[in-house]
């Protein structure tokens, strides 16, 4: 299955407008540094959470370089969820300067 991907510049700016941001990599990883706004999921619980997702809505997926948050991408899209890879992941958000959080809370 081809899973979208957009840059993170283009999600900030959603995201910044109201759009859903996940998080899928592990809660340590999260606490370390993580977009603005950002929701965590982990992966091994991504697949429990599904019902929480809106359907009628893109749902961005980040992680920490865009490996795993390509494969949660794809398995959201088997069960109907809008999800799009974010390119590059939390990587490419603190390169590009994008606002960052750390702890646990999305910020």
């Amino acid at each position: 299955m081809d899973v979208p991907e957009v840059e993170v510049e283009e999600v900030s700016e959603r995201a910044e407008a109201g759009a859903l941001l996940v998080d899928v990599r592990e809660p340590d990883e999260y606490a370390e540094a993580h977009a603005v706004g950002a929701r965590l999921i982990p992966l091994a619980e991504v697949a429990d959470h599904v019902d929480e997702l809106p359907t009628d809505a893109p749902v961005y997926v980040i992680c920490r370089s865009g490996a795993r948050s390509a494969s949660a991408a794809e398995l959201l899209r088997s069960r109907g969820v809008d999800a799009i890879n974010v390119f590059g992941g939390t990587l490419a958000w603190i390169d590009a300067g994008l606002p960052v959080a750390t702890g646990t809370e999305p910020g």
